[in-house]
């Protein structure tokens, strides 16, 4: 007749319990605060190089777009189907942000505003060198709107994610005022110097001298703010 082993033999094969891990420190207020500067001043920076680009379309609709995308229109027309043109990009910001919103989730806040402000300085740099309607006709048209529609998309998720990640990295008690200071980054945008030449310049000059060159301009902030965040 077979026993059964004794109890404690049994018991010495189970492995012993983990010991429970050491609570992690709590970060420092200096430390929290710091960062929180960091975030709101990386968030400021991006949104406003973003949307500087963003509306230096408007300045090279009133003075270029009319006539060198919708030359067989007259001046009135080409300059209203210019700035139809400008309004596209509008349109297209919820979805940048709907976007933004769901990635930015799986990838990360700061990975997602980096890839918009790429994205925009991207469209911009293309608006700046697409040839024109006398060079490619219809087809230039077609690009104008459907670069128009990637700035959109850019400026709607670098918006919704920079209002998303001042509001994650603020203090409960002031994470309103964190989001409500983002709408100040377009003003600054709208303030800041046109890159645009007189009116007097050839419209060739003036051309050369928008979105192009904005983006250029804007490379240098880009790249601070993305170190910065």
């Amino acid at each position: 007749m077979t026993t059964a082993p004794p109890a404690a033999s049994a018991a010495s094969t189970t492995p012993p319990p983990a010991a429970p891990s050491a609570p992690e420190a709590p970060e420092a207020p200096a430390d929290v605060s710091r960062r929180r500067r960091r975030v709101l001043t990386a968030s400021f920076i991006g949104t406003t190089v973003e949307y500087y680009d963003f509306y230096l379309y408007a300045t090279a609709s009133a003075l270029v777009f009319g006539s060198q995308f919708f030359p067989n229109q007259t001046p009135a027309v080409g300059l209203l189907s210019s700035f139809a043109a400008y309004g596209v990009g509008f349109l297209a910001r919820p979805i940048g942000g709907i976007v933004a919103g769901h990635l930015g989730d799986r990838i990360g806040r700061k990975r997602m505003l980096v890839y918009s402000l790429v994205l925009m300085g991207v469209a911009s740099t293309l608006i700046g060198v697409l040839p024109t309607y006398a060079t490619i006709g219809l087809a230039s048209v077609v690009g104008l709107v459907f670069l128009r529609l990637v700035q959109g998309i850019a400026a709607g998720a670098e918006w919704g994610g920079s209002a998303l990640l001042s509001v994650e990295h603020a203090p409960p008690t002031a994470a309103a005022s964190s989001a409500r200071s983002r709408r100040w980054d377009p003003r600054a945008a709208c303030s800041s110097p046109p890159a645009s030449s007189p009116p007097r310049a050839s419209a060739s000059a003036r051309r050369r001298s928008s979105p192009g060159a904005g983006a250029c301009r804007s490379s240098s902030a880009r790249c601070s703010w993305a170190s910065a965040s």
